[in-house]
């Protein structure tokens, strides 16, 4: 059970913003982020090409990893503690890092 536990840890142990601090290109739904990986929208679900998946309720996102993240006006707050606030087409997070998005790119720092 241990090693099964350390395994998913590992697959899954990087934070639910990680994605959402990337750059990326979007083509039609799918989302090609600047380290390489992917992700498709089918509905409300979100299936990332490490495994991962996400399913937006309300304004509520919970991610298969366990963590979640509640969207509250410009604001949104992740379970790992860092939240995200949105002016114009920019979001600026808690940690420092900013997002802007023109057109169909989203330019991180």
């Amino acid at each position: 059970m241990m090693i099964k536990k350390i395994a998913l840890i590992a697959v899954f142990g990087f934070c639910s913003s990680s994605y959402a601090q990337q750059g990326y290109s979007e083509i039609g739904g799918t989302r090609f982020y600047n380290d390489g990986s992917s992700s498709t929208q089918i509905g409300n679900n979100r299936f990332y090409s490490d495994g991962r998946s996400s399913t937006q309720v309300g304004n509520s996102t919970f991610y298969s990893d366990g963590t979640s993240a509640n969207r509250v006006g410009n604001s949104t707050f992740y379970s790992d503690g860092t939240s995200a606030n949105r002016v114009g087409n920019s979001t600026f997070y808690s940690n420092g890092k900013s997002c802007t998005k023109i057109g169909n790119q989203t330019f991180c720092n």
